[in-house]
């Protein structure tokens, strides 16, 4: 196999943004981003999103080419960048891909797993539920028909928990049942790098990038978004606390606590996610990217 996937991972703020393009200006090659917040052309700032200088360094995939308002998730994606792999395989042997939405980086080195279909109506009906009986109806429910999946899942997203309800109840088997199947084959090597700091760094990183955030106009962009509030897309952290100040509930002091804590709780669990897979190669995130490299081309001699 001589097509090379060079993956690039870790929390939020940690810095792969930075390391995807040394990568890729070295191997003279190309960026597919694995990021799912950063398809959307309306939310630049709050996505941290890479800078028109960046973008213009190496040439990015799947930065901006959707809107908030199309119907776009993680097995679209799966299609589109293992299409866009191939063509950039014609004339590169490595590609450079980044992001910190570990369910997309998945779908792209190893597949999705296969589920069962299921009716619509039950999906139309959780979603009626959860309007009229609250979240912690479904999560309730969900601990009753799949503790497994209850135990592991982001449990306050809404939408992880009817997915997750909707397959149990369709197919009368556990969530949970049908994770960690065979695998597809892909047509590349994976090389998995992670970059990491102490957890007090992480932190104090992604306290910093909300704050330039604020200050580059991240209410002014969430509050151009009012409007289309109730989109899936706009159910992320960054906007969803600042539609709470704009609608009166909370003060901003508290709406801009709430997106460093709610950013904290996130990067913690991208790093569990992470983790999970024991081929990563680990580094800090201040080491010499002449070190990185080297290993990475261990890797493809060997």
């Amino acid at each position: 196999m001589s097509k090379y996937l060079i993956s690039i991972v870790g929390p939020t703020a940690i810095g792969k943004t930075a390391l995807s393009i040394k990568l890729a200006t070295h191997f003279n090659t190309e960026i597919v981003s694995a990021d799912s917040r950063q398809f959307f052309k309306e939310m630049q700032i709050g996505t941290a999103a890479p800078t028109a200088d960046e973008l213009s360094a190496a040439k990015h995939h799947f930065i901006h080419h959707k809107s908030i308002e199309d119907n776009y998730n993680v097995g679209a994606f799966e299609v589109d960048a293992i299409t866009k792999l191939s063509e950039l395989y014609q004339t590169h042997d490595v590609v450079i891909m980044v992001g910190g939405s570990g369910l997309y980086v998945d779908a792209v080195t190893k597949g999705l797993d296969e589920f069962p279909n299921v009716k619509p109506e039950i999906r139309e009906q959780l979603n009626t539920a959860l309007e009229t009986k609250g979240l912690i109806t479904l999560q309730e429910q969900l601990k009753e028909l799949d503790l497994k999946t209850y135990n592991t899942i982001a449990i306050e997203n809404p939408h992880r928990v009817i997915r997750a309800l909707e397959v149990c109840i369709g197919s009368g088997k556990p969530y949970s049942s049908f994770l960690n199947k065979d695998k597809k084959q892909r047509q590349f090597k994976t090389i998995s790098i992670g970059l990491t700091a102490d957890r007090e760094i992480i932190y104090n990183r992604i306290n910093s990038r909300v704050d330039i955030m604020v200050k580059e106009g991240l209410l002014e962009e969430a509050k151009a978004l009012i409007p289309k509030q109730h989109l899936n897309a706009l159910n992320t952290v960054g906007y969803k606390e600042l539609f709470n100040y704009f609608n009166g509930e909370w003060t901003l002091d508290f709406a801009i606590s709430e997106i460093k804590k709610n950013t904290r709780r996130f990067a913690k669990r991208q790093l569990t996610w992470f983790k999970k897979n024991k081929d990563t190669f680990w580094f800090d995130y201040q080491t010499n990217v002449k070190e990185i490299i080297a290993t990475i081309e261990r890797n493809i001699k060997s």
